[in-house]
């Protein structure tokens, strides 16, 4: 349960590339508990991402990560959590609100018109624009988490707390507003009861 948890930095990431090989020669079954998704991705072999007591999906590492069932699934094996928002389908068209539009790529072309939730990961919410269409968020800055070479971005959009995970040192002040960017195809639909409607193209093509 959590072996790496109190051992300092250095020995914990030195550790965390050793484990995978000792399971594997040792060619025993191991139940590896974590609250760090990275380290279960780390490790491979099967996932069940547990909330609150229950056992919201189980199946192969990659896949659990790629496509989760539901929204609890998506949001707990993302750190940071995933970010949501409110979306409505109409036709072709994702619409966001305050004129954020998308055309509905992939599986969410296909899915009945009304209202989703869309959900990125932090690592997809940018703060330069992409190279491709892509759509533009404006949000107000909370607070900055500086760890190194990346910047954790909290930021308030409509209400919602979003966080941006974004590559160097970034710096907004607090209160500012600031536009960040996500493609298309890092959006997953949500049901309004938390269902996967679609996964993101880009994890279909993974």
């Amino acid at each position: 349960d959590e072996p790496l948890a109190n051992l300092d930095y250095k020995l914990r990431e030195e550790l965390r590339a050793e484990i995978p090989r000792i399971f594997e020669e040792s060619g025993a079954i191991f139940v590896y508990a974590t609250t760090e998704p990275h380290e279960a991705l780390l490790l491979g072999g099967a996932t069940a991402c547990l909330w609150r007591g229950r056992v919201t999906q189980f199946g192969p590492t990659p896949e659990v990560y790629r496509n989760p069932a539901d929204a609890i699934t998506a949001r707990v094996f993302s750190d940071p959590p995933m970010n949501f928002a409110t979306v409505v389908k109409r036709g072709g068209v994702l619409d966001f609100g305050e004129g954020v539009r998308a055309e509905a790529e992939g599986p969410a072309a296909g899915l009945a018109d009304g209202r989703y939730q869309a959900g990125f990961r932090p690592n997809h919410l940018q703060v330069r624009p992409p190279q491709t269409p892509g759509l533009a968020f404006r949000a107000t800055v909370a607070a900055t988490e500086i760890t190194g070479s990346e910047s954790f971005l909290h930021v308030i959009r409509d209400g919602v707390r979003w966080v941006a995970l974004a590559h160097g040192v970034h710096e907004p002040a607090v209160g500012s507003e600031m536009t960040l960017h996500v493609e298309p195809r890092h959006l997953y639909l949500f049901t309004e009861d938390g269902r996967t409607a679609a996964s993101a193209p880009y994890a279909m093509a993974a």
